[in-house]
């Protein structure tokens, strides 16, 4: 008995060393970074950093993260390259953008009228004849060095065995003569109607079609439509662009050009665990004049919130209704029906987002929400308007009462002119009121509005934060409506996530975090400033897991 008894005594001894020995023990990492610069929003700096299970264990010196080294550890020496947090684009249309990617051009770089037709050139020859090249938009006339944009003789003759379709943001676009016929707008009389032909100073035809955003809109959807298969490959590869410049989140905001069939692609990606990139979607309304009953219909089995870390349900917008959407002037059944939109998104506790453009009318948005929010406060909702680069102080402060965010993208960046023009100088040189907006603890954050209207590349947006010039070099807001590079990538990263209700677990490098970061090719924080817009990723990890690796990480298992 007495054997027994020690047995059991000592049985008991072990078991309890053994648990309390594991439980207080430091888990070991999957990966381990060292030997770089790790700046953290507490203005303190490390050198390396554990990641496991999906999170950041530890952070501190490289002698310290040795401690979290296990036999299957992956070290990783950064050799001195800076570490951001991975970046949120919290207003980009990437879904949209994924379905025609795998077969687009872009100008995105191109700065002379050389470069553009370079590229259609290039394309044209490995292409086959009689099919179709297009360029959806990310570029805007303003960056070439040029003055202008290609001609329709230049366009045609670098590609005269194709079908040509270039469309510059939402106002104008150029369809070669045989693509016209090809889609049938000759014949289509009403659509036509809608179009003007661009005459240049000497009253010559440019070959280019202006008209507005719905217009354009409506003559892009002439264009044959992409299979299935297109569109998940479309998808992986613009996912993998946008890990190539560091983003590991975005927030896309749907819009009244994206038909509920255009989802197929990123929801069977996520099934199949094939998702780079972190994204919470919003749902705009389908049919006008139909806008709540299909809203009720969409959500009846879709709670706010509902999905997981990679994919996510994140209320309506930014279409919430067709009265209310890129309309200056609503009357009140316009606004009678968002306010019966906007009473039921408060009784299913679901996040908002607005589209809306100039602060001279959005009186007409706050007039609705005034009214709701007398019946019950919103604050909590988290909802947000995106655009407004003309924000008012007095736009500013309704938002900072009721609760709402600010979605700023770089617009002004591109269109610089046609905002001074509209504006003036003296307005010019404080748009937008980011500083200010920060400065009254106001939810600001960054993002581009990509693909169709302007480049999806974040440090471009990130450098137009820092120095207010334009793409042709102008100068728009003045140095104390400026940021600094860590306030600017505190907008970009833990300002995206308060859109998102994450904040808690994404948005900075900090332990019990997520693990998503990115290695950059050029140290962010001294460099010139006017070299921020050339910043890529070495390498890009969500999650722990590394989804995109170039350069001197390119051969990393």
């Amino acid at each position: 008995m007495i054997f027994i008894r020690r047995f059991f005594f000592y049985s008991c001894f072990i078991v309890l060393y053994l648990v309390t020995s594991t439980a207080f023990a430091k888990p070991i990492a999957e990966r381990v970074l060292f030997n770089g610069k790790i700046v953290l929003f507490d203005g303190s700096q490390v050198e390396a950093l554990a990641i496991g299970q999906g999170i950041i264990l530890g952070l501190g010196t490289t002698e310290q993260m040795r401690s979290f080294i296990g036999l299957n550890t992956q070290q990783i020496n950064l050799h001195q390259s800076t570490v951001v947090p991975g970046l949120i684009d919290s207003h980009i249309h990437a879904i949209r953008a994924g379905l025609s990617f795998q077969s687009e051009l872009s100008w995105m770089k191109a700065r002379t009228i050389q470069e553009a037709l370079r590229e259609i050139s290039q394309a044209a020859k490995v292409r086959p004849k009689g099919t179709w090249l297009v360029i959806a938009g990310g570029w805007i006339e303003a960056q070439f060095t040029d003055g202008r944009k290609p001609s329709q003789a230049e366009l045609i003759a670098a590609a005269p065995d194709h079908h040509l379709y270039i469309q510059e943001q939402y106002s104008s676009v150029f369809i070669s003569p045989k693509g016209i016929a090809k889609l049938g707008l000759d014949t289509n009389a009403e659509l036509f109607s809608r179009l003007q032909v661009e005459i240049n100073p000497t009253g010559r035809v440019t070959g280019w079609l202006t008209g507005n955003a719905r217009t354009i809109s409506d003559v892009y959807e002439l264009l044959p439509p992409f299979a299935l298969s297109d569109q998940l490959q479309g998808t992986k590869l613009f996912f993998e662009a946008l890990n190539r410049y560091g983003i590991t989140g975005v927030i896309d905001p749907g819009g009244y050009n994206l038909p509920l069939q255009s989802y197929n692609a990123l929801f069977r990606l996520w099934r199949e665990k094939n998702l780079t990139i972190r994204v919470n979607y919003s749902l705009s309304a389908p049919r006008k004049g139909y806008e709540l009953a299909d809203f009720k219909e969409l959500t009846t089995e879709l709670p706010m919130g509902f999905g997981d870390d990679f994919l996510k349900f994140n209320g309506i917008g930014e279409n919430v209704t067709w009265g209310m959407y890129n309309n200056e002037r609503p009357i009140q059944t316009d606004k009678d029906t968002l306010r019966t939109v906007l009473a039921w998104a408060i009784e299913k506790k679901l996040t908002v987002t607005f589209h809306w453009h100039f602060d001279e009318s959005v009186h007409h948005l706050f007039e609705v929400i005034d009214e709701l929010n007398a019946q019950e406060k919103i604050k909590s909702l988290r909802w947000s308007i995106a655009h407004l680069n003309n924000i008012s102080d007095q736009t500013l402060m309704q938002m900072k009462r009721l609760g709402i965010g600010w979605l700023v993208q770089n617009a002004m960046y591109y269109r610089t002119s046609f905002f001074k023009k509209k504006y003036g100088l003296e307005q010019l040189n404080a748009m937008p009121l980011i500083s200010k907006a920060l400065a009254m603890d106001i939810a600001v954050g960054g993002g581009t509005d990509a693909h169709r209207v302007m480049s999806f590349n974040p440090f471009i947006a990130l450098q137009w934060m820092i120095d207010g010039r334009s793409v042709d070099g102008q100068t728009t807001r003045i140095p104390n409506h400026l940021l600094s590079r860590i306030d600017a990538l505190k907008i970009y990263t833990k300002g995206s996530a308060w859109f998102i209700n994450a904040e808690d677990m994404r948005g900075e490098l900090a332990v019990g975090k997520f693990a998503d970061l990115a290695v950059l090719n050029s140290d962010y924080y001294s460099i010139p400033t006017d070299q921020i817009k050339d910043i890529e990723s070495l390498l890009t990890i969500v999650g722990g897991n590394i989804v995109y690796q170039s350069g001197i990480f390119q051969d990393l298992q």
